[in-house]
């Protein structure tokens, strides 16, 4: 059992969310338009992985079609994937580099497993030294795969765009100015980083942004 602090259920995000509307009034504001905010939690381990790096760049809705050419060809297991190659996976709808990141990800044989014991940033810093896994696909791993419930992935455009308009700022905030702005919302950062996402969708929905 992990002695770091994890959200594990909906009553968490909850307990995050009123924190952080009394902390911060635009939070508030924010939580009257997004409603209750999702749990989020994906599986852990290298499946989780693959469904995050599907996800770089792509719309929801193609990261979710191919996810699901993925998984139906069984390519959530590695061994599957190392018998696949690159081209069986670039046929599942994966672009070239992902392609070679999940086939590398699938022979690396990563330990999973250790870093549930490991802090935040010795656990991003894990996943980083893996081909094609950056500082947002680590720290969505640890967010929403180990649910670590202080991270907040400060490069995450939608992160950016949804912390402009909320906070009526006069530019979309760099990812360091973003994430000096989110210390305030310590300890729960991570459930800040779920209402701005509940939020951006609202502000999509309104403007009828797909």
């Amino acid at each position: 059992m992990t002695s770091h602090p994890v959200i594990t259920c909906d009553a968490d995000v909850a307990e995050g969310a009123a924190w952080l509307a009394q902390r911060e009034p635009a939070f508030a504001a924010a939580l009257a338009r997004t409603g209750p905010l999702p749990l989020r939690l994906r599986p852990a381990g290298f499946a989780g992985l693959v469904d995050i790096i599907v996800g770089q760049q792509v719309s929801v809705a193609s990261a979710t079609a191919i996810l699901a050419r993925l998984m139906a060809a069984g390519y959530d297991q590695p061994h599957n994937v190392i018998a696949a190659g690159e081209d069986g996976l670039r046929a599942a709808g994966l672009s070239r580099p992902k392609a070679r990141y999940v086939l590398a990800l699938a022979k690396r044989d990563f330990d999973f497993d250790a870093l549930h014991s490991l802090p935040d940033t010795e656990a991003i810093t894990a996943l980083t030294e893996m081909p094609g896994i950056g500082p947002w696909t680590a720290q969505v791993y640890v967010m929403f795969c180990l649910g670590r419930r202080d991270i907040f992935p400060a490069g995450d455009l939608a992160l950016q765009e949804s912390a402009r308009m909320l906070f009526d700022l006069p530019a979309r905030p760099a990812p360091k100015d973003l994430d000096a702005m989110a210390t305030a919302w310590s300890p729960w950062r991570s459930v800040a980083a779920r209402l701005l996402f509940a939020y951006y969708r609202v502000l999509k929905q309104k403007e009828g942004l797909s």
